[in-house]
């Protein structure tokens, strides 16, 4: 299914981890399947979320195969082919297309140095590649290199990005991006991926959200949505600001990688709720100490009662 008109709410699935460090492949189908049936509009696997920087090419297949499995064509599923260069993003690109994804998502190169306009040629060599949607991640925390906000309306105005995922921190741009795409006719599907501050996005007419922690409370987030929605801006703030309460649970482990203390943060809140067998993360990311998951689960308790001990 096209995802280039895709709005709502689009969490980036984490990929669970057994005592041995093996994908736990009944908790992915579980995780999959409860934002589904909690009324999510697309799931995103193989992103930072999902720790595809540490996943080799069986687990990526794994990963692919269960989350589309499980979603059964109810709703977008969109993939990270992430890598360093055209050259490898293309063996991503084949994994997404057998798997039967509806969307790739796709940073610029990585490690290589280049130029705006080889940053340019890489998307649209990765759109010539394939029939399937392209999605531009602008994240250049991990990339190092921020995307043109005028190249994204470039490329998808010309119909070589269906959207794009901004994790950039850049809400000016961000909002340059979305006035720019919305006076282009919306030839694009435009999300943040920031938790906390999706009641203003949404206001200045943000498609979406691609929110980590909705791994842990989809619900609180597709609620968030369905009162914007409504134009019940003041549920939206209300359930914005208990949902930037719950999301302190990454910053207890601050004295551990931002891997560990992000994304570990969610895996550690979702064992703590029964949902995962496990907190571990992909070695060789270190596991939060006990202090840290009880500061997680005491917040969780706080923030997200209905659901603690379940």
């Amino acid at each position: 299914m096209s995802t280039r008109a895709l709005k709502g709410i689009v969490p980036p699935i984490l990929t669970p981890f057994t005592a041995n460090g093996e994908i736990d492949v009944s908790r992915l189908e579980q995780l999959t399947a409860r934002l589904v049936d909690a009324g999510c509009h697309g799931v995103f696997a193989l992103g930072s979320s999902g720790e595809v920087a540490y996943l080799d090419a069986e687990q990526r297949r794994t990963v692919l195969d269960t989350v589309v499995r499980i979603v059964a064509g109810r709703v977008p599923v969109l993939a990270g082919a992430i890598d360093t260069t055209f050259s490898r993003v293309r063996e991503h690109l084949r994994m997404a297309e057998r798997a039967g994804v509806d969307a790739v998502v796709v940073t610029a190169p990585i490690y290589a140095l280049n130029d705006a306009a080889e940053v340019e040629a890489h998307f649209r060599a990765i759109a010539a590649d394939t029939p399937l949607d392209v999605w531009a991640y602008d994240i250049p925390v991990r990339v190092k290199s921020k995307l043109d906000g005028a190249m994204l309306l470039r490329l998808g105005t010309e119909g070589v990005i269906a959207g794009v995922k901004d994790s950039s921190g850049d809400d000016v741009g961000f909002r340059r991006l979305v006035r720019g795409n919305r006076a282009a006719g919306s030839p694009m599907s435009v999300m943040t991926g920031h938790e906390v501050v999706v009641d203003g996005m949404l206001l200045m007419g943000a498609d979406g959200v691609v929110p980590g922690l909705g791994n842990v409370d989809p619900d609180g987030y597709v609620r968030l949505w369905n009162a914007a929605q409504a134009g019940d801006w003041s549920a939206v703030l209300e359930e914005q600001e208990r949902l930037a309460g719950l999301f302190e649970i990454v910053f207890c482990g601050a004295d551990w990688s931002p891997d560990a203390a992000g994304v570990g943060a969610f895996k550690a809140a979702l064992h703590y709720l029964g949902e995962f067998s496990t907190g571990l993360m992909a070695a060789p990311v270190k596991p939060l100490s006990a202090a840290v998951v009880a500061e997680i689960a005491a917040i969780t308790d706080e923030f997200l009662p209905a659901r603690s001990m379940i």
